[in-house]
């Protein structure tokens, strides 16, 4: 892998790590129809670790808040202390999902085309987002288990981690904006979880010899691009456009579905 490789998957990871357009889905076609090959799944962990500092940035001060809330409860928000406890709960499902179903995950990551068929549906949950009313319904621990399980059917390609959280958010009720930055601060123990557990699997190889300045190159283009695909979701949801990300899903998927069936 060479310095252009490693800057055009950092650009995909970033920008859709939280776009609701499926990153997994955006790496597997870009691998297989570019020919880009990645060095073991050590890079792509690496990709994820860069989406990961985004979001903690990002929201620094509302996850110093919840730290506040949790670590000293006479000072903090109650709705501070609800929302850490409905992102624990939202957790779980993922985590039991990803356990439990491990084998059966990898080989779907093996399939470009379930990845492109699975942009499809992607596409439709996105749609249907369109047809959710605001009745600004606050995060409550029912809601996180509800996004969570929601988050859970995402570890598969194609299905966007960031698209399926939100719509379940705008289905629930919750205002866009909300269900946006509930999604996002969800990201972070799935992220930081799966980037733990492949360090560990990988036998201390974090940045292999004669890669290291490779691997680092795209952990900071996916950190650059996942700042700017926050900021620019969080403004597209302000403006009730969410929505619109299904038509170019269903556009993605259909097109790689024509090409893989060459």
């Amino acid at each position: 892998m060479d310095a252009a490789q490693a800057i055009i998957l950092g650009i995909v990871q970033g920008l859709t790590e939280f776009l609701p357009i499926s990153s997994s889905a955006h790496l597997v076609l870009t691998e297989t129809l570019l020919g880009l090959k990645m060095p073991g799944v050590s890079f792509e962990v690496w990709l994820h670790f860069g989406t990961l500092v985004a979001v903690l940035i990002y929201f620094r001060a509302e996850l110093l808040a919840i730290a506040r809330a949790v670590l000293r409860p006479s000072s903090g928000e109650a709705s501070d202390r609800t929302l850490f406890w409905s992102l624990v709960i939202g957790t779980l499902p993922a985590v039991l999902v990803g356990f439990t179903l491990k084998s059966a995950i990898e080989a779907a990551f093996a399939s470009p085309r379930f990845a492109a068929a699975m942009l499809l549906v992607t596409g439709i949950i996105l749609l249907l987002s369109a047809l959710a009313r605001n009745r600004n319904r606050p995060v409550s621990i029912l809601r996180g288990l509800l996004i969570g399980m929601a988050q859970a059917i995402a570890i598969l390609p194609g299905i966007s981690r960031s698209g399926s959280t939100i719509s379940m958010g705008l289905f629930l009720g919750m205002e866009p904006s909300a269900a946006a930055q509930f999604s996002f601060l969800l990201s972070i123990p799935a992220i930081g979880g799966a980037f733990v557990l492949d360090m560990a699997s990988a036998g201390g190889q974090f940045l292999p010899a004669g890669s290291v300045g490779i691997y680092l190159l795209g952990a900071a283009v996916s950190f650059l691009f996942g700042l700017i695909s926050i900021h620019y979701l969080l403004k597209i949801m302000r403006k009730g456009k969410f929505f619109i990300f299904g038509l170019y899903c269903l556009a993605v998927g259909a097109v790689a579905l024509v090409l893989l069936g060459r």
